[in-house]
């Protein structure tokens, strides 16, 4: 169990930082999908992907000092950033596994919008489906965002590039 929690602590540490609860659900739910050992069961929600596990882990790893969250009032809403602390540093040595290319990775994913992220994520969760398949879901279960061709591309390239550098 605390092997989970120090993955966690171990990604963000990676990161550096990671702003907003979205952003971070889509990232490790991505890792997830690109053959990362992280264990959080994942379902489907109003913003994609989404684990509660996660959730629950991040509250108590900040809870012990492993990690920060640091609230920033944007005005119309509030956001987080995550980083690891020194504490946690020391804490998520408990893991040995060897993930070499999670740093690259973790920075391509940062470096992306949450909206960007959230449209990637959410074609993993369906790519059982056919590409065309994935797209029609999206465009239904995320009609509000209005994704555009564009977009669509994109997010497909960027999968693709992942999975090959993933091996």
């Amino acid at each position: 169990m605390l092997q989970d929690h120090a993955k966690i602590v171990r990604f963000l540490a990676l990161a550096g930082e990671v702003t907003g609860r979205k952003k971070l659900q889509k990232m490790i739910f991505i890792a997830k999908k690109m053959n990362y050992s992280f264990q959080e069961k994942y379902n489907f929600h109003i913003y994609g992907p989404y684990s509660e596990e996660l959730t629950v882990r991040v509250e108590e790893l900040c809870n012990l000092g492993f990690l920060t969250e640091v609230k920033e009032n944007k005005g119309a809403y509030e956001q987080y950033c995550y980083t690891a602390t020194d504490a946690g540093l020391k804490f998520m040595t408990i893991v040995q596994e060897d993930q070499k290319d999670l740093q690259k990775l973790v920075q391509q994913m940062n470096q992306k919008s949450s909206r960007f992220l959230e449209l990637v994520s959410t074609l993993l969760y369906f790519e059982h489906l056919t590409e065309l398949e994935q797209m029609k879901k999206v465009y239904t279960v995320k009609a509000k965002l209005k994704f555009t061709e564009q977009e669509m591309v994109d997010a497909f390239a960027f999968i693709k590039q992942l999975k090959i550098e993933g091996n």
